[in-house]
């Protein structure tokens, strides 16, 4: 069957594609990746400003304002844990990654979710991408990141804006969508416009749905952190690689341990934004 019918260059048409897209817009992918390895870096020198405790302290009191004082405690302890095992300076720089690929990921992702809400054509186009995107295996995001961007921290963080943006853009379409249609009608019998009918009532009642997508978005980012650092992006990922790499299984561990850490303090609070959100909407 393979001798019959000829074989076509798909990897072929690929690397001309690329190629062409370098050449063409070289300096397009430059400010990119100024703007972005400014960004991440700048974040860095700014958090390492404020000392290690009163940055945890700080956080723990984020977390208890927006969720609950267990959560804050076991943020406190956390971090200072993690300062205490010596890699505070990668958490740092693996925060700042998380947070630049969420926030990118959050400016594209929440607006293409409501325009596919509101437009089926839309959605039609948008949700077979986001199954190729979900399906296809981490690894290959870094193949192009790197192609455009060289290796360092920004292929790191463009990889992680598209594995992390599929969850933000489905479940910001599927909370609207799950608007009750009887308040749309009623909306739409006192004569409000579309926008009014969006910012008023349809993403307020959506918000909890749209949270769980930012706490799935924050997952998958530091999920593929690890992954990023065999690019050469900085952080907790990049020592767990060079102790994979050198054998070390104590620094893996604690690597390990420090980014479960930090997981677990962003899930939680993400989960208890959220349900608040829901709280609200209820009373």
């Amino acid at each position: 069957m393979n001798e019959l019918l000829p074989r076509l260059p798909f990897a072929d048409w690929i690397d001309t594609g690329i190629d062409w897209l370098v050449s063409s817009f070289g300096s397009v992918f430059d400010g990119i990746s100024g703007f972005l390895k400014g960004t991440v870096e700048g974040s860095v020198e700014l958090l390492d400003m404020v000392p290690s405790i009163v940055l945890a302290v700080l956080f723990a009191l984020l977390a208890w304002l927006i969720s609950s004082r267990k959560i804050a405690l076991f943020t406190l302890i956390g971090l200072l844990f993690i300062d205490y095992l010596g890699y505070w300076h990668p958490m740092l720089q693996m925060l700042a990654l998380v947070i630049t690929s969420v926030v990118i990921a959050l400016v594209i992702g929440i607006p293409l979710g409501i325009w596919g809400s509101q437009q089926p054509s839309v959605k039609k186009v948008i949700s077979p991408i986001l199954d190729l995107m979900q399906t296809m295996p981490a690894f290959v995001y870094l193949l192009p990141a790197i192609f455009f961007f060289n290796i360092g921290v920004v292929p790191g963080v463009v990889a992680s804006v598209i594995f992390s943006m599929p969850p933000t853009i489905r479940l910001t379409m599927l909370g609207i969508e799950q608007v009750p249609k009887d308040l749309i009608e009623a909306t739409e019998a006192f004569g409000s416009t579309t926008w009014q009918r969006l910012i008023k009532v349809q993403i307020p009642l959506a918000k909890p749905t749209i949270m769980a997508g930012v706490n799935q978005s924050i997952m998958l980012s530091l999920s593929m952190v690890v992954i990023a650092s065999m690019v050469g992006a900085p952080g907790l990922g990049e020592q767990v690689y060079k102790a994979v790499t050198q054998l070390k299984t104590g620094v893996g561990f604690e690597t390990g341990l420090s980014i479960v850490i930090v997981a677990i303090i962003l899930d939680r609070i993400t989960q208890h934004a959220g349900k608040k959100k829901q709280g609200g909407i209820a009373k």
